[in-house]
């Protein structure tokens, strides 16, 4: 059986397709798009589809609309509450009118589809399932926290042979999601877009409002918590605003992470109490929180604790699909890995170059021509493979320079165009994590947690050493992706270091790469020394060459 997922009503619209119990293909409108998140989170963009990342996911399958057995909708207009407190009263009507709309509006922008084929899955749900059943095994506590849904902010369950119960949730406007929202805009961020900022900045700080805040924000002992109002207006006067972040901003940031950390404990010690699962899963745009799912895991509960990789409003469709999958009797196998998107055979990325008239050279062995060109600490943009499906670079699309030179992290910041608090991240051998972080889960191939780097290592690799001396790592398997490996044991080989620095392959304000035009883009308009497209090494200096 056939079914599409989409997600489009709040922000990050997506598309995801299951196909025979098998996830075949998940991609983010924004990377065909170029409009970073795909779209503004407000009431009046909920009619934009995401009809390029639909198109593609039935193309990659080779399939018509009319061909599918259902579309999962993350999101059900009949569990709005009119009047709800925590809603926007102007706009809400024509959010929720859009969703009534949605299958008209989907049978336009995929020509062939019936309407009457359109499920709604409430997005809670759908973030529920993008977790419990995408994770690993089949059996697990759930815990969904965001900003909100339809009527909700928070799902806490349990799936039991792919079947879930709903246990607790979270009416609004309570919402842990709003409330880190509003404080990123309050810290002069853009909410439901720089959250992440702020967990940088939470490091340079001391929780000296956290006492305050834990009058504020709390759980209620049955599953779910409170959020009163916030003055973040009275904090913005006394912290004062502008266009530099102070020790003071810092101290607030890092006050909200740390009770944010402290209520996901909460919640997560309630729902063990409940279920006796040794495993939990995770969801929602809070789930993108390594910093507390590094703790909620250390200190928590829970033996195992797995996070989908695309956490945001994007994995409500994969999710959606999944749940159709189950519902439909056909349980679903685990998500495969993040690399869900768009690909290129070699011939055709050669005929992307020959197109550009790009000078280019295909090395007898890339992975230690690229080795060579890092331990010369050249900054290299590396395109390989099927794009992420999510908000990291996992080794698909990423930027790589040399972690043992401490001014790559200001260096790597400016090319990217971003602010110098935010660190960069190293990918490592799986098996050779062990020597190098501590604290973090191992394997951990999504960047979803930060291990602490052991004292010996910290001067090794100042790179990728946060000023609280974590690291969000990536684990890299050898059998899973043999080329990305074997360019880290040429890299070591040449520097005695088993880690390269991986960022995101994009600049500030910008989607991530995702298809060769991207790449050729960004690889000419920013300071890059390499660009390595699928089996082919193009030089700046002869592409540039006077």
């Amino acid at each position: 059986m056939k079914f599409l997922g989409l997600n489009a009503i709040f922000h990050d619209p997506a598309a995801a397709l299951v196909v025979d119990g098998e996830v075949v293909a998940a991609a983010e409108e924004e990377r065909f798009s170029r409009r970073k998140h795909g779209k503004r989170p407000v009431p009046f963009s909920a009619w934009e589809l995401p009809e390029q990342a639909a198109a593609w996911c039935l193309a990659r399958a080779g399939l018509k609309p009319e061909d599918l057995d259902a579309v999962a909708y993350s999101y059900d207009p009949a569990l709005v509450r009119p009047g709800q407190q925590g809603l926007d009263a102007r706009w809400e009507d024509l959010r929720t009118t859009y969703a009534r709309r949605a299958p008209y509006f989907l049978a336009t922008a995929l020509p062939g589809l019936d309407p009457a084929q359109v499920r709604y899955v409430p997005h809670h749900v759908a973030h529920a399932a993008s977790a419990g059943l995408a994770a690993p095994y089949r059996d697990s506590a759930v815990l969904v926290c965001d900003g909100r849904g339809e009527a909700v902010s928070h799902l806490a369950g349990r799936y039991a042979d792919g079947e879930l119960s709903v246990l607790a949730a979270q009416e609004l406007p309570h919402s842990l999601g709003l409330m880190y929202e509003e404080v990123t805009e309050h810290l002069g961020f853009m909410r439901s877009s720089d959250e992440y900022k702020v967990m940088a900045l939470a490091s340079y700080g001391e929780p000296r409002f956290l006492g305050e805040l834990r009058e504020l924000i709390y759980t209620t002992g049955d599953g779910g918590f409170r959020v009163e109002p916030i003055d973040w207006a009275g904090y913005a006067k006394r912290l004062g605003r502008g266009d530099t972040w102070s020790e003071d901003h810092a101290d607030l940031a890092a006050s909200v992470q740390k009770r944010l950390e402290e209520v996901l404990l909460e919640l997560a010690g309630w729902l063990h109490e409940r279920t006796g699962e040794r495993r939990l899963t995770m969801a929602g745009g809070v789930a993108l929180n390594c910093v507390a799912n590094t703790r909620l895991l250390a200190e928590g509960p829970f033996d195992e604790l797995w996070v989908q990789p695309a956490a945001g409003d994007a994995g409500t469709a994969l999710g959606g699909a999944l749940h159709l999958a189950q519902a439909f009797g056909e349980p679903a196998a685990p998500m495969p890995g993040a690399d869900l998107g768009r690909g290129w055979t070699d011939e055709e990325l050669a005929a992307w170059l020959g197109a550009a008239r790009v000078p280019y050279e295909r090395p007898a062995d890339l992975a230690a021509a690229v080795a060579a060109e890092l331990a010369a600490d050249r900054i290299v943009a590396w395109f390989q493979g099927r794009s992420e499906y999510g908000p990291r670079a996992l080794g698909r699309r990423s930027l790589m320079a040399h972690p043992g030179r401490a001014a790559n992290t200001e260096r790597l910041n400016d090319v990217k165009g971003r602010e110098q608090f935010r660190p960069i991240a190293p990918m490592v051998l799986a098996e050779r994590a062990h020597e190098i972080f501590t604290r973090g889960p191992v394997p951990s191939p999504y960047m979803l947690f930060v291990h602490d780097v052991r004292p010996e290592w910290r001067d090794r690799i100042p790179a990728v050493v946060h000023v609280d001396g974590t690291a969000r790592i990536q684990t890299v398997d050898r059998a899973a992706d043999p080329l990305l490996a074997r360019m880290l044991s040429e890299f070591e080989a040449r520097t005695g270091l088993p880690v390269v620095v991986n960022t995101s392959l994009n600049t500030a304000g910008r989607p991530m790469v995702d298809d060769p035009r991207d790449a050729l883009e960004c690889f000419g308009s920013a300071p890059v020394d390499l660009l390595v497209l699928g089996p082919y090494l193009i030089r700046r200096g002869q592409v540039f060459a006077s």
